[in-house]
């Protein structure tokens, strides 16, 4: 009895540790979508799940404490090997955590096609590497949870067992599907001695086991998509600065090979440097701040000598070891880009100034010009434009979609008080301010990794 009561402990346990990933997980998706409504229900949900928690906890029977802390132990273990996915190395490590943990005496886990992972002195020929049987496959297309019995050592054929009823097999066992949205990318499967062995506290414990890994499958599938975005992103706002620059550029270029030949080399050379740093760029999730002012000075060169040496004049007040920090890539360019494209009168030079400072906890990065400028309406126009949500249907133009994609991947990459602000005043130019919220904090822990 006392055996049943702790099994039944943990049981609760994962239940509810369970329900509390999930719980969590839709709760920052809620407000990172904005939906403030269903964030509070999940919120609701979510200290449902603490209460009940507690009340576990606070049991006369001191087997629940001990089957909660387990269960966070568990849940965390599995976390740390999931963060790369369901790999061969990942399913070996959550295969040996698991089966202390359980009443079976060998648990694996599969993909779709075949066994990733087996531990626990079970005779059977799906071993790792070897294809799929009948009853993971059946399981994986009904994604529903199955037992099975094996009747030699050579086969497995799916059983609709009733708890309880002896039947004659080499080995017992439940099939549980991994589940991402709904679709099945692979199983857990618990081995069993005796078909007796699996009780319906065996099935609870099988069935919330694979329901945990399910979540936290699903949770680095989220964080993937969500870097996966991020670099769709980096490449749509290539793909909308690139193609007037490119032909500016070699037209440019063109010009200057009967004019001056050398400058044309140097220019080309600049070019060829400009474009493999930005296509290097688009691979990458992060670069360091000095890197992207860099690319933006190169950025500069090229346009100076399309309009002349005379006409833009850039500077940098870039604070001391501001530079360290990393940012996504095409982060300050196309907000210079804009001013070239938008702030230049026909005579006189364009100014720019590039200025980066802490402020507080937060890092600032201003492009501040002397250019044409623009009125309140216009420059509040553009803000909603880059910082309120837009409707499918509504398609991004210009200045709008740059200003939309950094401000999008700094509230990604830097939280919640990230974003950009626009001051500017007609004939007088215009300032474009960056707010990359915790910057600092991210330098000063990232000096204290490097020492």
């Amino acid at each position: 009895m006392a055996s049943r009561s702790r099994l039944s402990g943990w049981v609760a346990g994962a239940v509810l540790v369970a329900c509390a990933v999930v719980l969590s997980v839709a709760l920052v998706r809620s407000v990172s979508d904005g939906l403030m409504a269903a964030a509070m229900l999940v919120g609701c949900g979510f200290a449902a799940v603490i209460v009940l928690g507690g009340a576990v906890s606070l049991s006369p029977d001191d087997t629940r404490s001990e089957a909660t802390e387990r269960t966070l132990r568990v849940a965390t273990g599995t976390l740390a090997h999931l963060h790369g996915g369901l790999t061969e190395e990942n399913a070996r490590a959550i295969c040996a955590l698991l089966l202390p943990e359980t009443s079976a005496v060998g648990i694996a886990i599969t993909d779709v096609t075949r066994v990733l992972a087996l531990e626990g002195p079970v005779r059977t020929p799906f071993v790792p590497g070897t294809p799929n049987a009948k009853p993971t496959l059946e399981v994986l297309e009904s994604r529903r949870m199955e037992t099975f019995v094996s009747v030699d050592q050579e086969s497995q054929d799916v059983r609709h067992f009733s708890i309880g009823r002896r039947r004659d097999g080499h080995l017992f066992g439940v099939i549980v599907p991994l589940l991402v949205q709904e679709r099945a990318i692979g199983t857990i499967k618990f081995y069993y001695r005796r078909d007796l062995d699996i009780d319906r506290t065996q099935l609870a414990i099988a069935e919330g086991l694979g329901s945990l890994l399910s979540t936290q499958l699903s949770s680095y599938e989220l964080d993937r998509q969500a870097e996966l975005t991020a670099r769709a992103e980096v490449k749509a706002l290539q793909a909308q600065i690139n193609p007037h620059f490119l032909f500016n550029t070699l037209n440019t270029i063109a010009s200057f090979t009967r004019t001056n030949p050398t400058k044309a080399r140097d220019l080309l050379r600049e070019f060829s440097t400009f474009y493999r740093r930005t296509l290097e760029s688009s691979e990458k999730t992060l670069i360091s701040l000095s890197q992207e002012l860099e690319q933006t000075r190169r950025y500069l060169k090229i346009e100076k000598a399309r309009f002349g040496e005379d006409r833009i004049v850039e500077t940098e007040h870039v604070e001391g070891g501001c530079g360290e920090l990393p940012v996504p890539s095409f982060l300050v360019q196309p907000i210079v880009e804009n001013a070239v494209r938008h702030a230049m009168r026909d005579e006189g030079a364009l100014n720019i100034d590039i200025q980066v400072a802490t402020d507080g906890d937060d890092i600032l990065i201003a492009v501040v010009d002397d250019g044409l400028g623009m009125d309140k309406a216009v420059a509040d126009r553009l803000l909603a434009a880059a910082t309120e949500p837009r409707a499918p249907s509504a398609p991004d133009q210009g200045t709008g979609m740059a200003l939309r994609n950094v401000a999008d991947r700094l509230e990604r990459f830097f939280g919640v008080g990230s974003g950009v602000e626009i001051v500017s005043k007609p004939g007088e130019g215009t300032c474009v301010t960056l707010r990359l919220a915790g910057g600092r904090r991210r330098l000063v822990a990232l000096r204290h990794e490097g020492e």
